[in-house]
């Protein structure tokens, strides 16, 4: 089964070609980042103007890169939330206007599902139950993936963050250092030169179940910047970054135990961080399990995940009506 997937969440234009699900034929990524940076961030009217110029080379690149046609293809797939809603309109509009006049099924995917089934385009034979940290501008949570007993996969919410998400965080504290955007790997670039111990930021919730909280992180980092503002930048970034990872890494290893998961698995932007991977690397060696970590091209928005969660969602739910709207606010289905 060949799916044409489509992902315009946010401001990555992406277009893909999976087959069953594990086989990734193509995926073509088109950033947007030159576009925000002057602004600091994404600005949605902006990112919304940009898919539409964007969209149709494209997905003409991903499927010529396939050797794919429309004759070949058996579905279409969008991200159909959760996301920016004029970003989402482009991308879910497009896909059922292929959908439509191809003769083919449409698949309006969650964009979150995407980022966990990313982990089985790289590793097909993944096992469960497997914790996932998922990370990035807009979320931050910590989910088991576990086989329920029809043989679907389940996914329970174990933890979240409770206010600003890893990757929103980073944004801030790299644009009040005057870093740049976007924010990840900008304080990333920063931290190199840096000591992570140079400076106590707190470890927001640590030890305080499995939720997550990076408001208070932030706003010690510009009052420290304030109260000491000789400081070294990169001591700054080191010390601001060692703390996000600490408690990342603290409460995905702490999850893992309880559900006796086989593997922790990172997702998401922040997935990216040299930090983080690092340390999940360190902890899944040290405790017996395997780590998952996925190639950077797979832990940014893709269109590769949503044709992999598309041919699952395809097989266990059927086509998605060509009524179905957008929804910025979808959330994951949980048990």
């Amino acid at each position: 089964m060949k799916v044409l997937a489509i992902e315009t969440s946010c401001d990555e234009t992406a277009a893909a070609v999976v087959e069953d699900g594990r086989r990734l034929l193509s995926s073509v990524v088109s950033s947007q980042s030159a576009l925000h940076k002057a602004f600091g961030g994404v600005v949605p009217e902006v990112a919304s103007r940009a898919h539409l110029e964007l969209l149709g080379p494209v997905v003409g690149e991903a499927m010529q890169r396939a050797g794919t046609g429309p004759a070949e293809l058996d579905a279409v797939a969008a991200t159909i939330g959760p996301g920016l809603i004029g970003s989402l309109l482009v991308g879910v509009s497009a896909a059922k206007a292929y959908a439509w006049s191809w003769g083919l099924p449409f698949v309006g995917v969650n964009h979150m599902e995407g980022h966990l089934h990313a982990a089985f385009l790289e590793d097909p034979k993944l096992s469960l139950p497997t914790v996932v940290l998922l990370v990035s501008g807009g979320h931050t949570m910590l989910i088991c993936m576990q086989g329920g007993d029809d043989g679907q996969v389940e996914y329970r919410l174990m933890g979240e963050t409770i206010d600003d998400a890893a990757g929103e965080a980073f944004d801030k504290v790299a644009r009040y250092l005057g870093l740049g955007y976007p924010g990840g790997p900008a304080i990333e670039r920063t931290a190199r030169d840096g000591d992570p111990t140079a400076i106590s930021f707190p470890r927001g919730l640590a030890g305080a179940g499995y939720d997550f909280s990076f408001s208070g992180l932030k706003t010690a980092v510009v009052r420290y910047v304030r109260a000491h503002p000789e400081v070294w930048v990169a001591d700054v970034a080191a010390s601001f970054q060692e703390a996000v990872v600490d408690v990342l890494v603290a409460k995905a290893r702490k999850a893992a135990a309880e559900v006796q998961a086989r593997a922790i698995c990172i997702g998401g932007g922040v997935a990216a961080n040299s930090a983080l991977r690092r340390r999940v690397e360190e902890i899944c060696r040290a405790d017996g399990r395997a780590a998952f970590i996925p190639s950077r091209a797979m832990c940014t928005d893709n269109a590769a995940m949503i044709g992999a969660t598309a041919w699952y969602r395809l097989r266990s739910d059927g086509p998605t009506p060509l009524d179905a709207p957008v929804d910025p606010n979808l959330k994951l289905p949980l048990v």
